[in-house]
């Protein structure tokens, strides 16, 4: 009798520190990783691109975390001729187990091009991808809005979900949204330019300590938020990106989400959530989580989306995005 109590007093514990989930409530996400083979690859040089790409997939596989990794073809290219090394580095996260998926050939943004333009970069985004799944008897079934910009009509939204469909794929959505692409900036803005190595060494010190609260914040506050629009935690989505700032701390990322509480699941197994059910009733012209998109078709009042963390000005002004 005395080890019953004790054991409930420990959960009671846990679930006051927010380290494990309440009685009945099931925290799962799921991990998605945009912009393979590495995140603005296309823009700058990255020496030590084989180094970063391996140890990223070595903390995801030590993690033993499911993946999707979403491709741009266009970075597999150098003056327009795809390079095979490059070709070789999603073969690297194939044969790690995770899955990949379509996001575009050159990246691009739904609601800056037509229809029939858009549905031609998808396709163009497939030609190294196909016939490399179809080596280990897979095709590409995952496809991922750039910018999560859908369309911004539901018949925008619909006439691409039915060539999604056609050509085999299911829309990869996310419900935990954030800016980390700020801070993976600032990361690599202080390891290009920083030569002062002692507070080159501080500063990205400082990014990797932020970098993982502001995270656990973002994934907060969307929990609440689910939980206040349907009264139960559903399956979260998390997006994050190919970049040094990952390669350096998403097994401490991962860790603390456990500590949360929270399992991670396949995206095949998150999507079979109901919520993923509900309507998209956002027709802006950004990208949003689906959690708000679902607010905005439930009508929910302006406060809903009130207090969600914020990029800190420090790290905005590093990553040559304004502040101070």
């Amino acid at each position: 009798m005395r080890e019953t109590w004790v054991r409930i007093g420990v959960l009671m514990l846990l679930m006051i520190s927010g380290t494990a989930p309440a009685s009945g409530l099931e925290r799962r996400i799921a991990l998605t990783i945009d912009d393979l083979p590495w995140q603005r690859l296309d823009e700058r040089a990255e020496p030590e691109l084989a180094t970063l790409h391996a140890q990223l997939i070595a903390a995801l596989k030590q993690a033993e975390v499911p993946v999707v990794g979403f491709v741009n073809e266009s970075k597999l290219e150098v003056d327009g001729k795809v390079q095979p090394a490059r070709v070789q580095t999603l073969r690297d996260w194939r044969d790690a187990g995770f899955e990949l998926g379509n996001h575009t050939f050159g990246h691009v943004d739904r609601h800056a091009m037509s229809l029939g333009a858009y549905e031609q970069d998808i396709l163009r985004g497939e030609s190294t991808l196909r016939p490399l799944l179809a080596e280990s008897g897979q095709s590409p079934r995952w496809f991922r809005h750039p910018y999560l910009r859908t369309g911004r009509t539901p018949q925008a939204r619909a006439a691409l979900g039915a060539f999604l469909q056609a050509h085999g794929y299911e829309v990869a959505p996310v419900t935990i949204d954030n800016s980390e692409w700020v801070w993976a900036f600032a990361y690599d803005h202080v390891r290009d330019t920083e030569h002062d190595p002692a507070r080159r060494a501080a500063l990205l010190l400082r990014l990797r300590r932020g970098y993982v609260p502001y995270m656990l914040g973002k994934l907060d506050y969307y929990q609440q938020r689910s939980q206040q629009l349907l009264g139960r935690l559903p399956a979260q989505v998390w997006l994050i990106h190919a970049n040094a700032l990952n390669a350096d701390c998403v097994g401490e990322l991962i860790a603390a989400t456990r500590r949360r509480g929270y399992q991670f699941v396949a995206l095949e197994t998150a999507l079979r959530d109901p919520a993923y059910q509900r309507p998209d009733g956002y027709n802006g012209a950004g990208g949003i989580s689906w959690i708000q998109r679902w607010a905005m078709a439930a009508d929910a009042p302006e406060a809903f989306y009130a207090g969600e963390p914020v990029v800190p000005p420090w790290v905005m002004s590093l990553a040559g995005q304004g502040g101070q």
